[in-house]
């Protein structure tokens, strides 16, 4: 199974909702650049990386294998207008919803690691493939939202 992941994920949610509650609502929405996202939508990009691999961690333990669409992450943020919500709330949403993921993450039996998912037309990987990825992304993300 992977404890080990799923563990270091509760503990990163933790360390980091503490650190990005001391970020003010107005801090959280400025743009480094035009192009690039601002702290609020970073948070929001991860929340919505949440969502998608919320339904890859079930319903690939559901069937024999897995496809789903591609994550269109640019538009996803654009959509929701992160910019436009409140900066407490959403670090809210990210925290709670990693915590969930936490426990499904935790709960994969072994015998479903190796199971086949397609995403989008990208090469075909496993379950535990994506749910170990999803904790480096989660990290890559935080590591810019920290020292941006």
């Amino acid at each position: 199974m992977l404890y080990d992941v799923s563990e270091e994920l509760k503990m990163t949610v933790s360390q980091v909702s503490e650190k990005l509650s001391k970020i003010s609502d107005t801090d959280s929405k400025v743009k480094p650049a035009p192009d690039k996202w601002s702290k609020i939508e970073i948070l929001g990009h991860l929340v919505d990386s949440a969502s998608n691999n919320h339904q890859r961690f079930v319903r690939a333990q559901l069937d024999d294998e897995y496809t789903g669409p591609l994550y269109m992450q640019d538009d996803w943020v654009n959509i929701q207008a992160y910019n436009d919500r409140n900066w407490t709330e959403v670090i809210e949403l990210w925290k709670y919803y990693n915590l969930h993921l936490a426990e499904i993450i935790k709960r994969i039996p072994d015998n479903k690691l190796k199971r086949i998912c397609r995403i989008g037309d990208h090469e075909p990987v496993t379950l535990g493939f994506i749910a170990e990825d999803y904790l480096r992304h989660l990290k890559h993300h935080i590591g810019k939202l920290i020292t941006q």
